[in-house]
């Protein structure tokens, strides 16, 4: 008060200014307070529409930053914004991520196959590469059976089911028609020599055990079925059995199988290993894999074949080999449904997987784990969060394009604490000459945990005011 007095009398400050009494002061800094304690305790849509694992929120705008490559391509190294890349920022609304589609870019020049549907699949970047009808519903046949197995796999993993358990053998299963591994009623079969009754032989009786020993009848397995398909999203698929016998609601896509076979290959890596048996003998009857390609093609190491009269010659492989440009390891899945015979579907499936190889090149945009921006955060213990992917993210173009991919990471807006490690907080989505290629989730690296009370009260206080 002295030195305003002094300022007055020196002319510094105008003698009108009424000056706050310490009274008022007090007053405004409780009642800032209050009305901060007000908005903390009120409903925040950023919270309640959270962004889940597998899924972005609709709530809140998005903040872009659009990253493009530029120079030439270097398939083996990440694509880093410290390169002098161009940087634009824009606002627009966080949208779902969308299954990924035949990029026109690629499947342009895509190979010829004989057959009903056909699709190849890049697992490592999620992206259908080139593809035919994938969308059809057709008969599955006993590519059914990669649904049997996917939640008999579950079923080990959770422990509902043990390698060494031994379930009953019904009428039904003794009696079941088609391929069989000839279990004896007498003498039940083990869990695991179950499995590879019905991987490696494609046993229906097999299959119809394991439907039961989880479900207590393949009536009731089937629904299981359903709701898992509906679960990862397998939009154009129903099942009515655990073994592709003919039926006619009993259907599925060459796109929902492929996304179940990646699923399959990507989370059941050790039991994946029975894809590449090559026969199996079991009750003294040595049966081969019907899965030709496995001693064709070195680099295939699955999954299944099927046949129906109904279904055609139909054949799920995966082939694993080297990229020629950034010599990592590259999975590709070939489905194809409907062939003429036995022998068309092994040099189409390959024919397919060779195209794939050949044509299109990998490039590794961003490896797991680093870091690719960092994001504000409203009431959290931290101000910041880094933004990265859960693993490496990679894209599929066709080669020597991959100087023209560009990536758009799309931000939750706003982000508010508490934010868990992994959390879901945007989309990175990937183009190429303006087309879309794929989008991929982008997480917290690191956790964010909320602010003291008095830490949210002053943020809560600084967005109001628009700082």
């Amino acid at each position: 008060m002295f030195f305003l007095n002094t300022r007055r009398q020196l002319g510094w400050v105008p003698m009108d200014l009424q000056i706050p009494s310490r009274g008022t002061l007090i007053g405004s800094w409780l009642a800032s307070m209050f009305i901060a304690t007000l908005l903390l305790q009120a409903p925040n849509p950023a919270l309640a529409a959270k962004a889940e694992p597998d899924r972005p929120s609709q709530a809140g705008k998005a903040e872009s930053e659009k990253t493009s490559t530029s120079g030439k391509a270097d398939t083996d190294k990440p694509v880093s914004s410290a390169k002098g890349e161009a940087d634009k920022t824009s606002i627009r609304e966080a949208t779902p991520a969308k299954p990924s589609a035949p990029a026109p870019a690629i499947a342009a020049i895509g190979p010829t196959i004989a057959a009903k549907a056909w699709v190849l699949y890049d697992v490592s970047s999620n992206q259908v590469l080139a593809a035919h009808e994938p969308e059809k519903t057709l008969d599955p046949a006993s590519l059914t059976k990669l649904m049997t197995a996917y939640l008999s796999f579950a079923a080990l993993k959770e422990g509902r089911l043990k390698l060494d358990q031994r379930p009953p053998v019904s009428q039904k299963a003794w009696k079941a028609v088609g391929s069989r591994m000839f279990v004896d009623p007498g003498k039940p079969a083990s869990v695991d020599e179950l499995l590879k009754g019905m991987i490696v032989q494609s046993g229906n009786d097999a299959s119809v055990i394991l439907a039961e020993a989880l479900a207590g009848s393949e009536e009731a397995f089937a629904q299981h079925m359903n709701r898992e398909a509906q679960r990862i999203g397998l939009k154009n698929t129903q099942y009515r059995n655990a073994t592709g016998l003919p039926d006619p609601q009993h259907y599925s896509s060459a796109y929902d199988l492929a996304l179940l076979a990646s699923r399959l290959i990507r989370e059941f890596p050790d039991r994946y290993a029975l894809y590449s048996m090559r026969e199996y003998s079991y009750n003294n009857i040595k049966q081969p894999n019907r899965n030709r390609l496995l001693a064709i093609d070195p680099s295939v190491d699955g999954l299944k074949t099927g046949h129906t009269d109904a279904a055609g010659w139909c054949l799920v492989a995966s082939s694993r080999r080297k990229d020629s440009g950034s010599q990592q390891e590259r999975r590709l899945l070939s489905v194809v449904l409907g062939a003429a015979s036995e022998s068309a579907r092994l040099v189409e499936s390959q024919k397919l997987l060779n195209w794939g190889f050949q044509n299109t090149d990998a490039v590794l945009l961003h490896p797991a784990g680093k870091q690719v921006a960092q994001y504000k955060v409203r009431r959290g213990a931290s101000s910041e969060v880094s933004a990265g992917f859960d693993g490496a993210l990679s894209v599929v173009v066709p080669k020597g394009s991959g100087a023209r991919v560009k990536t758009d990471l799309i931000r939750i807006d706003p982000l508010v604490a508490p934010i868990p490690k992994g959390q879901r907080i945007g989309t990175a989505r990937i183009s190429l000459d303006g087309q879309a290629l794929s989008e991929v989730p982008l997480v917290a690296l690191s956790e964010v945990q909320a602010a003291g009370w008095f830490g949210r009260a002053w943020d809560t206080i600084m967005q109001w005011v628009g700082l």
